[in-house]
């Protein structure tokens, strides 16, 4: 039986920063990890497979539609899938073996094998029990399931199987119009596959600002993807030869069916947190099937503490990050919080679509009087120069004090640009800060900057 200060149960990004900041901070570390490969979903089976095919996938759109226009000769690009796949293991392999280095140069122990919690204090891999002042659970989260849909990875997939089909399917229908979906779908869409997205809710990207949605969906149907709004699947059907989607519209209660060849369910994600042993041991949970925390990251019982997506707050890798970042210092006696409010979201498609603060909707819900400031990449030289002019910046700013509440991106290396508003919230900065901030030019964030002078007595190029 060994001993630690702290175990980590998950090696995904909240779990391994928290290790690896404890480590640096001197408390005694191990991981508990049941996959082959450190890094959890994020670097397996989401953020960087995906944001490798969809680079992959906008180069071959630029070799179809713009090269020539910069004078670029070349024969029409030719995919092969098995090597973009290999891509994409290469890339992945990569971040996981850096994750592993970074266990060993901070001298992390890793428990290889799926972990319970017997008992506070306690945490059990394969035949081992090993203890423990502070135990973190980093489970992370699974696809969420859908009544009348059965996965099996083949034919009707969820983002795992969309990563990694056999080949390129000239047909697919992805339920839910959120942030996986339209990646994958994204993907697919550049490879010559039909996607067709039904989504619930009478819009894409619940939640988000409502101007970005309406300008988003009208992008998407541009690239040749067939939105359905308003639409409830009832099931979806593996056949022999191809896939079967039945769907009823709301507004009407007609019903309708799609034939696909693969169907990727996107419908979100829920905490993976069955078999630790919470129940037993009492673990308080919330009605959505969370952990419940604190603000310190402690569950009901003592010693035991959870983050990331197992918690309350955004499904976010960089979230739970933040969270295991945070942790590991409360742990090692310093003071530390995450502001969920200032956590940026982002869609890596192209345009990208970024976000953070304060929507419009919520604004006006909450009866709070604020100002926008909005400037279109068409007046952006750099933007226009990329074939990238469409989408815009938008910033929210409180009326009387001018306090940035939040931003709302579509538009090139949108999810790069949110992070200058992200550090301007954080430090209180009203739009005036921005505005008289000098920006290089020419770059994608001098629309920033004219986001910002349009809160006040308006951009120059606009």
């Amino acid at each position: 039986m060994a001993t630690y200060d702290l175990i980590v149960i998950g090696a995904g990004p909240g779990g391994y920063v928290c290790a690896i900041r404890a480590a640096q901070l001197g408390l005694r570390v191990a991981v508990a990890e049941g996959r082959e490969t450190l890094g959890g979903t994020c670097l397996n089976v989401g953020c960087i497979p995906s944001k490798a095919l969809l680079h992959a996938t906008h180069m071959l759109h630029e070799a179809e539609h713009n090269f020539a226009a910069m004078g670029l000769a070349v024969s029409r690009p030719k995919v092969d899938w098995k090597a973009m796949q290999a891509y994409k293991a290469d890339v992945v392999g990569q971040n996981t073996r850096g994750v592993e280095f970074l266990f060993k140069k901070n001298k992390i122990t890793w428990l290889k094998g799926w972990a319970t919690i017997p008992a506070p204090g306690q945490v059990r891999v394969a035949d081992d029990t090993h203890t423990a002042r502070h135990i973190v659970i980093a489970s992370g989260s699974e696809p969420s399931p859908l009544a009348g849909v059965e996965v099996d990875e083949k034919t009707i997939v969820t983002s795992t199987g969309a990563l990694s089909l056999g080949r390129i399917p000239k047909r697919m229908v992805v339920i839910g119009g959120g942030v996986i979906g339209l990646e994958m779908g994204s993907v697919y869409a550049r490879l010559g596959t039909q996607v067709t997205v039904v989504e619930y809710l009478d819009r894409l990207i619940p939640g988000s600002d409502g101007e970005v949605a309406k300008t988003f969906q009208r992008m998407l149907k541009k690239q040749g993807m067939e939105i359905i709004t308003g639409a409830a699947v009832q099931k979806a059907e593996a056949l022999k030869t191809k896939a079967k989607v039945t769907y009823r519209l709301r507004k009407d209660d007609s019903e309708h069916t799609l034939d696909t060849d693969v169907v990727l369910l996107a419908t979100g994600r829920r905490p993976f947190v069955d078999g630790l042993g919470l129940e037993a041991l009492g673990v308080k949970m919330t009605g959505r099937g969370q952990i419940a925390t604190d603000a310190r990251f402690r569950t009901s019982i003592e010693g035991i503490h959870a983050i990331g997506d197992a918690i309350e707050g955004p499904m976010l890798a960089h979230k739970a990050m933040d969270d295991g970042h945070a942790l590991a210092d409360i742990l090692a006696g310093h003071t530390a919080q995450v502001d969920y409010n200032l956590v940026p979201g982002v869609i890596y498609t192209t345009p990208e679509v970024a976000s953070v603060g304060q929507t419009e909707e919520s604004l006006k819900d909450a009866g709070r009087a604020y100002k926008v400031g909005k400037v279109s990449f068409m007046a952006n030289g750099r933007a226009k120069a990329v074939f990238q002019g469409d989408g815009f910046v938008k910033l929210l700013a409180d009326r009387v004090t001018d306090r940035i509440l939040g931003a709302h991106i579509i538009g090139p290396m949108a999810g790069d640009l949110i992070h200058e508003i992200c550090v301007a919230m954080q430090f209180g900065a009203a739009a005036e800060d921005l505005a008289l901030t000098c920006h290089a030019h020419p770059t994608f964030s001098e629309a920033v900057r004219e986001a910002a002078l349009a809160c006040g007595d308006g951009a120059i190029h606009a």
